[in-house]
């Protein structure tokens, strides 16, 4: 019986180079297209893309909606810009208003003055620097820089630092990072009348922290594992690992017994 005659190999096809992007597009006014793909395009007004958007940089003020997903160098947003598709802007993505990312979410940096909300994990290169708030299920970035209110349930891991100075309720779930500094506001300096009417001051609670230093100042973590901690006022940790090198006198550690008021007597 003869042997069966060897399959020839078939080399691959040569991948196409991707198409070049190439013109500019300005749109105003209410516009709605099926797909953009150009060098630059800018929008004025209500815009709504049903497929996909690809730019080198997209220019946006007012109202944009995108139902596919979004590839770009750079992308400037004022207003609000919503996403339910993939988002992957190479280099910078900056927003004033309100961004909502429904799937995947990388980008170089992310600067956002007003509020995100990502039903996916984010992927920031370099820096992501919210001013407002967040609320996300996790970030991997370079850099967390954080002046307002923030929700992540899962792991925030930093290759440098988390910062974070809060003024609304925030949660988080476990951080990694070479050097972590929380900060929230100190009850004492809510006054009385505004603690009734409003609730008091912001709670911060963070599950877990592991870093090389770690300052805390009126935020109340579970656990912490730290080479250098600094606990200053209103700071609060459940259990530590570390050296403790300052501790304010209204920091505590361990475990805390919390119970309302007595009915008709306030705090």
């Amino acid at each position: 019986m003869s042997a069966a005659a060897p399959t020839p190999s078939v080399a691959p096809a040569p991948t196409a180079p991707a198409r070049p992007r190439t013109g500019a597009y300005r749109d105003a006014g209410a516009i709605r297209r099926e797909r953009v793909r150009a060098a630059r395009w800018t929008t004025s007004g209500t815009a709504k893309v049903t497929g996909d958007v690809d730019v080198g940089e997209g220019r946006f003020a007012g109202l944009l909606s995108i139902g596919g997903r979004l590839v770009a160098d750079r992308v400037s947003a004022d207003g609000a810009l919503e996403v339910a598709g993939a988002l992957d802007v190479h280099d910078a993505l900056a927003v004033v208003g309100t961004l909502r990312a429904s799937g995947t979410f990388h980008a170089g940096s992310v600067a956002v003055r007003g509020t995100l909300i990502a039903s996916s994990a984010l992927a920031v290169e370099r820096d992501l620097r919210l001013t407002g708030v967040g609320e996300v299920p996790s970030a991997r970035v370079g850099l967390l820089e954080l002046d307002g209110g923030l929700t992540i349930p899962g792991e925030i891991v930093s290759r440098t630092s988390v910062r974070g100075r809060f003024r609304s309720d925030s949660a988080l779930g476990e951080i990694r990072a070479p050097t972590v500094e929380l900060k929230g506001p100190p009850p004492g300096l809510v006054p009385k009348l505004l603690r009734k009417v409003f609730g008091g001051a912001a709670r911060v609670r963070v599950e877990r922290i592991d870093a090389e230093r770690a300052d805390l100042e009126a935020v109340d973590v579970g656990f912490l594992r730290a080479g250098e901690i600094v606990l200053g006022a209103g700071a609060q940790v459940t259990a530590v690992e570390g050296t403790i090198v300052r501790q304010h006198p209204s920091a505590h550690v361990g475990p805390v017994s919390r119970t309302p008021p007595p009915h008709g007597l306030s705090r």
